[in-house]
């Protein structure tokens, strides 16, 4: 090793360095370091450059130093840009995600199957049975939505309505006891109550809280269910009735009826009632003639036929059932219930049982099955 030579060369190598635009000391630590490399390589495998590969060898350590420090700053900063300790802000952009599904380019059916689908978190089996048609066709309506949203940009937020609608869909299925999204669903219209002032977002609010006020009196503590006139009231939330009414009053007051606020009165009216024998079928009866003024929804005029077999007795409710179709679900267990109510036990246990294996969850088949057994027993 040649350590004359090494010597020799460093000042010039080092002014090369300089000129590069190293700084001074970088550039002599990095001279050194090349040096270092020298005395360990050059025994060995002797350069025919000595000069040539000092500079390239000193360079190359200056460029591997100022990366280094480079990423050090980087990470010093990044810690000094790091939030104190403490509760962190939290970010949901999942209403907003419900708008961007409820696309325009979309029909209002396919916006809200496609959004229940992608957001809400539903099977196409679950979207099929709160449509009413066959798990296939949804299966190709959604599949449609999606071939349709594919090349289009998610800048246009879909409307208000389709919005609801979707809500509205999510919360009876978490209501039904299949999956638990009731809750979120609540949360997310009181997120959007707070931003849109419209009545019927305020009459979603108050439908939501009023039926999930009753929750925990739809259930037995072995899981069956237990229907609406048989249900212990004292396990109600009082409080969440008294703001579902509240909020349902403020939304009537603007005399902009819709199809949510109609529901909630509905919905109210069987809250406020202290006993089922207590409940205003009349009035109930009128606010499901307003809603089905308000929607062609089957199920809506079904609902009300049960409300007539209540307020005017169950031969008037099976004259009502008899005008819509008898493949409608639950068409047939409110037959039941009415022949029961009219005293044709035979009828009435058939008509249950027939009921019990059309139903969509286990624990209404299990109920209706029981209903069935009990006439039977007679």
């Amino acid at each position: 090793m040649n350590e004359a030579l090494l010597r020799s060369l460093t000042p010039n190598v080092l002014g090369i360095l300089v000129r590069r635009g190293a700084d001074f000391a970088a550039a002599e630590d990095a001279v050194q370091d090349a040096l270092v490399e020298a005395v360990r390589v050059w025994p060995a495998d002797p350069p025919r450059d000595p000069k040539g590969w000092l500079i390239t060898a000193a360079w190359r350590k200056f460029l591997d130093a100022t990366r280094a420090e480079t990423a050090r700053r980087r990470r010093e900063d990044l810690v000094d840009e790091e939030p104190a300790p403490g509760p962190a802000p939290s970010a949901d952009d999942t209403l907003q995600l419900y708008f961007l599904c409820a696309h325009p380019s979309l029909t209002p059916s396919s916006a809200v199957a496609l959004t229940l689908r992608a957001v809400g978190g539903l099977t196409t089996r679950q979207i099929a049975r709160a449509y009413l048609v066959p798990e296939a066709t949804m299966a190709q309506r959604i599949s449609r939505a999606k071939r349709t949203v594919s090349g289009v940009r998610f800048d246009r937020p879909g409307d208000v309505a389709t919005v609801l609608r979707v809500l509205y869909l999510v919360f009876n299925e978490g209501y039904s006891g299949d999956v638990d999204l009731a809750a979120e669903a609540i949360r997310l219209t009181r997120q959007l109550a707070a931003a849109i002032d419209h009545p019927e977002v305020s009459g979603l609010l108050a439908l939501m809280l009023l039926h999930h006020a009753r929750r925990a009196g739809r259930t037995a503590p072995d899981g069956s269910l237990v229907p609406l006139a048989e249900q212990d009231r004292t396990r109600w939330d009082t409080g969440s009735i008294a703001e579902g009414v509240e909020i349902l009053q403020a939304a009537l007051a603007r005399d902009r009826l819709g199809e949510f606020q109609a529901q909630a009165a509905i919905a109210a009216l069987h809250a406020d009632a202290p006993t089922a024998e207590e409940t205003d079928w009349v009035q109930i009866v009128e606010w499901y003639d307003e809603l089905a003024g308000l929607t062609d929804n089957p199920v809506v005029r079904l609902n009300r036929a049960v409300a007539i077999g209540e307020a005017d007795g169950p031969r008037a409710g099976l004259a009502a059932l008899a005008t819509l179709d008898d493949s409608l679900p639950r068409h047939t267990a409110a037959a039941a219930y009415l022949h029961e109510r009219a005293g044709d036990l035979t009828t009435a246990a058939r008509l249950y049982a027939e009921a019990a294996g059309k139903a969509p969850t286990l624990p209404e088949r299990d109920h209706l099955t029981r209903r069935a057994a009990r006439l039977n027993a007679r």
